[in-house]
């Protein structure tokens, strides 16, 4: 019985340490950092349309190709003219749905856009933590896809207004009393040393801010 109660008295000994430990970390990461794995990969998406309508010739756009702002990219045949369709700004096209000869709408996107040198993160905080935050904050950024690799962040826009005051579901329930639950707010996060990586836009992504 002697060396069983030991083994006992171990036991217990090592859960009280496992769970001071684990008290100790937790307390150390919420008095260190803001931590969300609401967020993901961000960057401003480039729609390519026609001004007119007509048919669409000379497209040479692909998936994947880099292009310059003012590149042409196709042609739109309507009546007696042929008007260029030209790239608005620097990006690589991510998707394109044309098809040469095909008749095409004015202001209709017909392929999409990304500058993927110029990416951040969108990350959504619950907005009891938006007072512990700061623009100028130093954050970590772990892509899920990559979850070896840890990028360097900052804190480069608060959002003034929650993600919810843009949807189209109402947030009031029959008896006209707003359903009350915690609302995010968008921050933005502006990422170095990600290029080579191959993060998209999209990507899921888990942020550490530094209070």
């Amino acid at each position: 019985m002697y060396p069983r109660a030991i083994l006992v008295n171990l036991l217990v000994i090592l859960v009280i340490l496992a769970g001071v430990a684990a008290a100790a970390y937790y307390y150390y990461q919420a008095a260190n950092y803001i931590e969300t794995d609401n967020a993901q990969v961000s960057g401003r998406q480039i729609s390519i349309a026609p001004s007119v309508a007509g048919k669409l010739v000379d497209w040479d756009a692909a998936v994947g190709k880099n292009y310059k702002a003012g590149d042409t990219l196709g042609k739109v045949a309507s009546g007696s003219t042929q008007t260029n369709i030209t790239m608005p700004a620097v990006g690589t096209i991510v998707q394109e749905s044309a098809v040469n000869n095909a008749i095409v709408g004015a202001g209709t996107p017909i392929a999409k856009a990304y500058d993927l040198n110029n990416l951040w993160i969108t990350a959504n905080m619950e907005e009891t933590l938006i007072r512990d935050l700061q623009v100028g904050q130093s954050v970590d950024v772990y892509i899920d896809a990559f979850p070896d690799t840890v990028l360097s962040g900052k804190v480069n826009r608060i959002g003034l207004a929650t993600a919810g005051t843009f949807s189209l579901l109402p947030s009031s329930n029959t008896t006209a009393n707003y359903t009350k639950v915690t609302q995010v707010i968008p921050v933005e996060i502006t990422i170095q040393g990600y290029e080579g990586l191959g993060i998209v836009p999209g990507m899921s992504a888990t942020i550490q801010v530094h209070k």
